[in-house]
């Protein structure tokens, strides 16, 4: 039988978490009945910045150093701007052969003389 994988809407990830910074990770993974992976996954996800647990909850040893956001900002913005490029292209394509498909009803849908 399969097991279904949980879901834990964000707020919890970020309670977890908190609880995790004052207790321990193992204790707190016990007490939440949740893997100890995942709360190593969400601990990770907020030293990287990717989960978000409010203001005050970095510690300067634990804070990104402005260099390092600015490199992570800079891929994100490359990675986006990669992202149009592909969109802008697939549209093009997709508007020529409509116009195509268009073009070739119009001549079906004519009375043959």
């Amino acid at each position: 039988m399969a097991r279904s994988q949980r879901k834990y809407d964000h707020e919890y990830k970020v309670q977890a978490v908190k609880i995790v910074k004052e207790i321990g990770g193992a204790k707190a993974a016990k007490e939440l009945g949740i893997p100890e992976g995942i709360i190593h996954t969400w601990l990770k996800a907020v030293s990287t910045g990717q989960l978000d647990i409010g203001e005050g909850a970095h510690t300067p040893e634990s804070a990104m150093s402005l260099a390092e956001e600015l490199t992570m900002l800079r891929k994100r913005v490359k990675d986006q701007d990669k992202e149009i490029r592909r969109l802008k292209e697939e549209n093009e394509f997709l508007e020529e052969a409509s116009a195509f498909f268009a073009a070739s009803r119009r001549k079906s849908l004519r009375p043959k003389e």
